[in-house]
């Protein structure tokens, strides 16, 4: 016999005692889902904020789940948890909101907050004030990093990097941060500014390398991103998207400026495992794969690591949990295409390379992968995070 049960979560909150306030990290859900037995009845617990191998980041928008991960972060209730600077990155400006990703990366070390033009939204103030950024010397001193058309912030040192355009303030971006770590990167990665969902996996890598996010159109490559790659001197040049999205001729006008490979799939969730399993050099056949120093990708092609799992309709999300892929587990970004389940792609790539086996020694030998599910159930469904729980199991190998 099915019965429905009207699961009610209780709202779980972390308290930050630093600046007297209260930041609300997980948002309160309703969950109908069908009898667990005949018998129930009554109200029960079910684990749409963690489970056994995933924690969910549940906010309503980008904008609360930005503010929930750089908490995640950096917790700021003691001396060496503060973060050193954090970014404020445009919600009206999606290539400058991923492009602030590689602000992340070493040495500045910056979380991401989201806000629009006219005001701070309340969430990212009191994330703000909650984390009391400490001063990045890499950056000037500078507590806040505004980036593009975002509020002041009164009483913090502030730096701000501009931009007329989208294509202008990424390379703005990208001078700033080769500016703090002394030097510029040898690989750049070239990403579609009109089709966002192809560009979104592209922010979690520059968070973790450095390696900075530029953008064309499907027509050519920008002014502002031809004078970046120049100034990058020759690099690696990887551009993630398939033909349809970055054509030929596109990457034809690219390899004047640096050596040119193409990593990519047909649609966004195929695209972003595409990117978590490459890398180049390419692995030895036979031999396993990994990242090595100068070597450029993921190249996850083993159990036992982090991964971060967002909705491909939520764009600002890639910007927003950049900052898991470069701290805890390590995670690259994986998409779903609807918040019901897991595309096809990124369940095969969890059955190929992600779920970890254990033998006779015993699962306690085995290593542990951990899942991060980013949004509401509107952005990724409880069904979708239990599928991507069994699947991070670890299981008997025969």
């Amino acid at each position: 016999m099915r019965r429905t049960l009207l699961l009610c979560l209780l709202a779980g909150c972390c308290v930050l005692t630093g600046c007297g306030t209260k930041t609300e990290l997980f948002h309160q859900e309703t969950v109908t889902v069908n009898g667990i037995s005949p018998q129930a009845e009554a109200t029960a617990g079910y684990p749409a904020v963690a489970t056994k191998n995933t924690t969910r980041i549940g906010g309503v928008d980008p904008i609360a789940d930005a503010a929930q991960v750089a908490l995640a972060v950096y917790p700021s209730v003691g001396p060496g948890t503060h973060p050193p600077a954090v970014v404020i990155a445009p919600t009206d400006d999606w290539e400058a909101a991923l492009a602030s990703a590689v602000l992340m990366a070493p040495p500045i070390r910056a979380p991401i907050l989201l806000s629009g033009s006219s005001s701070l939204p309340a969430v990212t103030a009191q994330a703000l004030h909650a984390m009391a950024p400490t001063g990045s010397g890499s950056s000037g001193g500078a507590e806040v990093i505004r980036v593009g058309d975002v509020p002041r912030t009164p009483g913090m040192r502030a730096v701000a990097i501009r931009g007329a355009d989208p294509y202008t303030l990424a390379a703005a971006i990208d001078r700033f941060a080769s500016a703090a770590a002394g030097t510029a990167s040898p690989d750049v990665v070239i990403a579609s500014a009109d089709q966002p969902a192809y560009a979104m996996p592209a922010a979690g890598w520059a968070a973790e390398s450095g390696d900075p996010v530029l953008f064309v159109s499907s027509s050519g490559v920008p002014a502002a991103t031809r004078q970046a790659l120049l100034a990058h001197q020759s690099p690696h040049i990887y551009v993630l998207g398939p033909p349809s999205v970055i054509p030929g001729s596109v990457l034809r006008q690219l390899s004047r400026y640096g050596t040119v490979k193409r990593v990519g799939a047909s649609d966004p969730a195929a695209n972003s495992v595409a990117f978590t399993v490459y890398r180049d050099p390419p692995c030895p056949s036979g031999q396993p794969c990994a990242h090595v120093p100068g070597s450029f990708g993921w190249a996850l092609r083993s159990p036992g690591h982090g991964y971060v799992l967002i909705n491909a309709a939520r764009t600002l999300d890639a910007a927003a949990t950049a900052p898991l892929s470069a701290s805890g587990s390590y995670g690259p970004q994986l998409l779903v295409d609807t918040a019901s389940s897991l595309p096809t792609s990124v369940v095969n790539f969890f059955l190929d390379y992600a779920t970890p086996g254990y033998t006779q020694e015993g699962p306690t030998a085995a290593v542990y992968n951990h899942g991060w599910v980013i949004g509401n159930q509107q952005a990724v469904s409880v069904s979708a995070q239990a599928e991507m729980d069994t699947l991070l199991e670890a299981v008997p190998q025969k």
